[in-house]
């Protein structure tokens, strides 16, 4: 991709019109990306237009630290976000996070960016309080962005690439930090092992959120069980006779992440008791999905899991006050979640 020529000067209007002719709109207004403001984004991290970051899918090309640029100006993202653009690019391009199936499939399923460390608080990503929604600049200028490089760049074009049969609100962009001030448990990214004072970009492939909701409960245990049987949707595809499989996705409040700990139970824990009682059924299903559902599962199986090991399960502790936590499935489709520590250029 090249810096945006066609200047800022005349009606509003007519220069989205001109950046939306040029293909590279997600349907909402862009800020022109003009050779200063690339240039501007490419300082933030010391990288240069042609810096290779990246073979990404579906089109088979290398993401330029240029391209990525130019997506995060579209975006409307300030330059010190850049850095963590460039290692969420990175991140979707690892292999096992499956960027090609993600991208092409007729499934939901959309990249989702966890924050770690201290250029979080640095560059004002909310952790807190609506934390997957709207307000803050950084959260939701990053998650454009990466939208952005998955159509301009990586090639995945609703109706041409992208065959998702509805989509989800997610495939606009989904980015937040981790509120790790007010964890009990060490960190996404040290859980990864990660230094705490890393910096960490975490991309993950989900399949659509669920909200958990359980202000009566007092203890773990019936925490667990709640947020477990809140996890056990059938139509959630997954191979391996899995509910999902891959790595789920638990998002617990502080106060949900306290109570788990005020009974002794630490993350493997939790993930464990989470896990126990996020068990289906196979009975429940209707039969011609029982029958494949089974088919792939372990000889002798009569449940089917959201995941075949309980760490395999991922508890991130984020938002405000009150108990609401939320579920995000992971794609089924075979995806891991893939850490990148935030760097600058070449370093």
């Amino acid at each position: 991709m090249e810096p945006w020529q066609g200047g800022e000067s005349g009606d509003w209007d007519t220069l989205q019109s001109a950046l939306a002719a040029a293909c590279v709109s997600d349907g909402l207004p862009l800020v022109p990306p003009t050779a200063q403001r690339v240039a501007a984004m490419l300082a933030s991290g010391g990288w240069q237009h042609g810096d290779a970051v990246a073979l990404v899918a579906p089109s088979f090309e290398t993401a330029t630290a240029g391209d990525i640029a130019i997506c995060a100006v579209l975006a409307g993202c300030t330059p010190d976000c850049f850095p963590v653009l460039v290692a969420a690019v990175e991140a979707i391009a690892d292999p096992p996070f499956n960027l090609l199936g993600i991208a092409t499939t007729t499934g939901s399923a959309a990249p989702l960016m966890i924050v770690n460390g201290p250029i979080a608080a640095r560059i004002g990503l909310n952790a807190a309080g609506n934390a997957l929604g709207a307000g803050a600049r950084a959260n939701m200028t990053l998650g454009r962005a990466l939208t952005l490089i998955l159509l301009n760049v990586c090639g995945a074009r609703p109706g041409e690439t992208d065959m998702a049969t509805l989509g989800q609100p997610a495939k606009r962009g989904l980015c937040f930090a981790e509120n790790s001030a007010e964890s009990p448990w060490a960190p996404l990214h040290v859980e990864r092992g990660f230094a705490a004072e890393d910096s960490v970009v975490t991309v993950v492939g989900i399949a659509g959120t669920v909200e958990v909701n359980d202000s009566d409960s007092t203890t773990a245990a019936d925490m667990a069980q709640t947020f477990a049987q809140s996890m056990l949707i059938a139509g959630v595809t997954g191979g391996s006779g899995l509910l999902g499989g891959g790595e789920p996705l638990c998002l617990l409040p502080p106060e949900w992440a306290a109570a788990f700990a005020q009974d002794g139970l630490d993350k493997a824990a939790a993930k464990r008791a989470i896990w126990e009682h996020a068990a289906l059924d196979a009975e429940k299903l209707p039969p011609a999905l029982r029958q494949r559902r089974l088919a792939a599962a372990e000889p002798g199986a009569d449940v089917l899991r959201v995941a075949e090991r309980p760490e395999d399960l991922m508890i991130v502790v984020a938002g405000g006050v009150g108990r609401k936590a939320a579920y995000l499935p992971t794609w089924g489709g075979s995806t891991r979640a893939v850490s990148r520590r935030v760097r600058n250029g070449g370093k």
